[in-house]
């Protein structure tokens, strides 16, 4: 009868994770397709008033969406479950109508759509993740949801490519036609998730109880870690101005007129693949420290090997096949860590009451503005460097600079975890040795009343 009950359970778990793991990874696969399509054009021969026409693109969009960033740091750690769904469909709805103007608009002019494409979309992974958060089965969906960033990149890319080149749309027109056709099942994923099932006793008895924060209960945690999160939030500036660069001017770091369109969806797959295996496994541990303690030795290893490619791009000669799988691989183990398991197993292991999105949200606010800071340096201080050496100096020494700050990150936690661990168990001993005493002088009132 028991093992009847335990398959049961078992059966019953796998099914959620499929529903709930399914659906979180698809939403983001489809924000992508709203999202990331017109990275997949050159605009060659066109200007913004003088700028680069892809940079003028890439910044306009970008700005709006690190502006939604800023703004999901207060709506995605207050926003309350019941309004996440009206939410989804209010900011998708815009993000499509951003790209058709994107398309009908002339140019340059049109450059300014895609600024209330990313406004509207900045929000979406916070939302998409507090569906799912706080739960004993987080780390695998978390490890769907953020493989489907580092999937839908490569497919968002080969998509563009193949409608250009296949059936002749504009590369204007082009991210209008694949996020309409994202549009209405984004729609349909948001209302599967918004019937998950709250976290189960057992899912706030493992993983703590999410709840929202306030500004000032979000200046006291950030206060109360603020050693650990200075280093994270700083590596992880780094890491998202990198990870953008890539993504966004791939076509202009290497050259595609040799390669199949497709080749960015089959390597990110590859990558995807690989990640969610690695990710899935964390959750066979069930110590939330000891999953810190993995992931940020993962993320040293991911940033050396990073510097490494760069530092040594002539000597190695790598074919084009090879170095794009190595870095996707490097760069997306970093950058999902933290995108995904790591704040979760955080706040999980200190008991901290708060949510994931505060975090993350930060961490998104802060690189994205490194971003665009990046871009208008490069376009009006050095406009006629190399992409691809560019891209090899600056992934260099963001590699040097993320390792050094996660080695801080990691003694830093080990001696605050260790410190926390010591605190309560004097604690502990102090209930044990008080508590005898506290009977005893009871006693002694109780006998002094009867005997006065």
């Amino acid at each position: 009868m028991e093992a009847k009950s335990e398959t049961n359970k078992q059966i019953s778990s796998f099914l959620f994770i499929l529903w709930a793991g399914g659906a979180a990874l698809l939403s983001y696969s489809l924000v992508y397709a709203l999202r990331k399509p017109f990275t997949a054009a050159t605009f060659d021969g066109m200007d913004f008033f003088g700028m680069d026409y892809k940079v003028a693109t890439t910044i306009m969009q970008i700005f709006g969406y690190l502006i939604s960033k800023f703004f999901a740091i207060k709506i995605v750690s207050e926003l309350k479950r019941e309004d996440r769904l009206k939410f989804m469909v209010c900011s998708v709805a815009l993000a499509e109508l951003a790209l058709v103007f994107f398309g009908l608009l002339p140019q340059p002019f049109n450059v300014f759509a895609l600024f209330f494409n990313g406004l509207a979309l900045g929000c979406m992974w916070g939302v998409i993740f507090s569906f799912i958060e706080g739960r004993k089965v987080t780390d695998i969906l978390a490890s769907l949801l953020g493989v489907s960033m580092a999937v839908s990149s490569g497919m968002a890319k080969s998509m563009g490519l193949f409608v250009v080149n296949t059936f002749g749309v504009t590369e204007f027109w082009m991210p209008a036609l694949i996020g309409g056709l994202a549009f209405p099942l984004l729609i349909l994923m948001g209302w599967s998730l918004n019937k998950l099932p709250q976290p189960t006793d057992e899912d706030r008895a493992l993983r703590s109880e999410r709840v929202t924060l306030n500004g000032e209960q979000r200046r006291q945690l950030f206060k109360s870690y603020m050693p650990l999160l200075i280093m994270l939030f700083f590596a992880n500036l780094f890491i998202t101005i990198l990870r953008d660069i890539k993504e966004d001017f791939l076509v202009n770091i290497i050259d595609v007129s040799t390669i199949s369109s497709w080749l960015f969806a089959q390597v990110d797959g590859m990558v995807t693949l690989i990640i969610l295996g690695i990710f899935a496994m964390m959750s066979l541990i069930n110590s939330n420290y000891r999953v810190l303690q993995v992931l940020l030795a993962m993320v040293i290893g991911g940033a050396g090997t990073i510097s490494y490619l760069a530092f040594n791009y002539d000597a190695l000669q790598l074919p084009t096949l090879y170095w794009l799988f190595l870095q996707s691989l490097s760069l997306y183990i970093v950058y999902l860590s933290f995108q995904t398991l790591f704040f979760e197993r955080f706040i999980a292991c200190f008991k901290i009451k708060g949510n994931v999105g505060f975090f993350i949200a930060t961490i998104d606010f802060i690189g994205y503005t490194g971003t665009v800071c990046v871009l208008l340096f490069k376009e009006f201080c050095s406009p006629d460097i190399n992409w691809m050496e560019f891209y090899n100096q600056f992934s260099g020494w963001v590699g040097i600079v993320c390792s050094i700050a996660f080695i801080g990150s990691a003694i830093y936690l080990m001696q605050r975890y260790k410190l926390e661990r010591q605190l309560r168990k004097e604690e502990k001993n102090k209930k044990i040795i008080v508590s005898p005493m506290a009977l005893t002088n009871l006693k002694e009132t109780a006998e002094n009343i009867c005997n006065p």
